[in-house]
């Protein structure tokens, strides 16, 4: 696997909360994934991040099938191919092997549940644009939001390819791989374990969550996510919030040059951190290792990297959340 800006430490050189939060990964997912390696470089970041997407996508009794699918699809409109690759996979590891590969192609879903789900999934991007909300289950609801953050965090700092070459792009290699992760995906999961890995701050969970322990983690990203803002002046903080919420998800055609234009009247030394958190909200491939270089002259660690990159990412999640509370649409 490779990472585009940093190679984080080895899983296991890990401690403390991050090596929890690494053996919960192996004993109730996939071990210690790329995506939550990364985070590993701020860890008040990794563990509600791990803990979001435990408790939604894994945890509670909603139809595991219909959260990879959601998972796939969000992906998929957020442009994340190492993700979409990635739950297809898991899509064939459940049994669901037509499924899978109709939502490889892209292609709506045949049997209507599904084609529904895939649809309110895809609109998610821009919740605005058709007055987007949620029918479904905390568990669902906060899947699709636990991709919305992550897609846009493994694309800012991951590789698209999941195997060499590519290979995870040939159906028989993802119905092999699904063969092997099978046992894992299906074995059930309890829910609420995660959250002793949190840290007990007072953020309030949202309405749309009811007290599951859904709400719980997603309003722990969203403060420890929140918090990488810090990193910015109030102006780039307050140009990053506008263009969200005006742009509503739309994907610029030419990210660079539009991430340019709009941090332009910035003072100089904002300009390049306001770049990084407007591109990892809406195109986070496009950050380059130029941008990433002229923020570490004043930002050098890779911990600072990754919370400016949560911070855009969260801003463009919290969006879609707010779609969910008619006080904020």
């Amino acid at each position: 696997m490779t990472y585009r800006f940093f190679t984080p430490s080895l899983a296991r050189a890990a401690t403390g909360s991050t090596a929890e939060v690494y053996r919960q990964l192996r004993e109730d997912f996939l071990g210690p994934l790329p995506t939550f390696q990364a985070l590993s470089a701020a860890p008040e970041i990794l563990a509600p991040a791990w803990a979001l997407m435990r408790e939604a996508l894994l945890a509670g009794g909603a139809s595991r099938v219909e959260r990879e699918l959601v998972a796939s699809v969000v992906s998929r409109a957020n442009r994340c191919r190492f993700c979409v690759d990635a739950h297809v996979t898991l899509l064939h590891a459940l049994g669901e092997h037509g499924l899978a590969e109709v939502i490889a192609r892209g292609d709506p879903p045949p049997r209507p549940r599904h084609a529904t789900l895939a649809a309110w999934a895809a609109g998610s991007r821009s919740p605005r644009a058709s007055r987007w909300s949620s029918p479904y289950c905390p568990e669902i609801t906060g899947t699709l939001l636990a991709f919305h953050f992550i897609n846009r965090v493994v694309s800012a700092l991951l590789a698209p390819d999941l195997l060499p070459g590519g290979l995870q792009r040939f159906p028989a290699v993802r119905t092999a791989g699904g063969r092997f992760y099978a046992r894992t995906v299906r074995e059930p999961k309890e829910p609420g374990r995660s959250l002793a890995l949190l840290d007990g701050g007072a953020a309030t969970p949202p309405a749309w969550a009811g007290d599951s322990p859904v709400g719980v983690a997603y309003a722990a990203l969203r403060e420890a996510a929140t918090d990488g803002g810090e990193l910015l002046s109030e102006a780039a903080r307050h140009t990053v919030a506008a263009t969200v919420s005006w742009a509503d998800g739309r994907h610029p055609e030419r990210p660079a040059e539009w991430a340019t234009d709009l941090v332009r009247d910035l003072p100089g030394r904002d300009r390049v951190g306001a770049r990084i958190a407007l591109l990892a909200a809406f195109a986070p491939a496009a950050i380059t290792p130029g941008d990433v270089a002229l923020r570490r002259l004043t930002h050098p660690s890779d911990a600072d990297l990754v919370r400016l990159v949560a911070y855009g990412a969260i801003a463009a999640t919290d969006h879609v959340a707010r779609a969910l509370d008619p006080a904020h649409r």
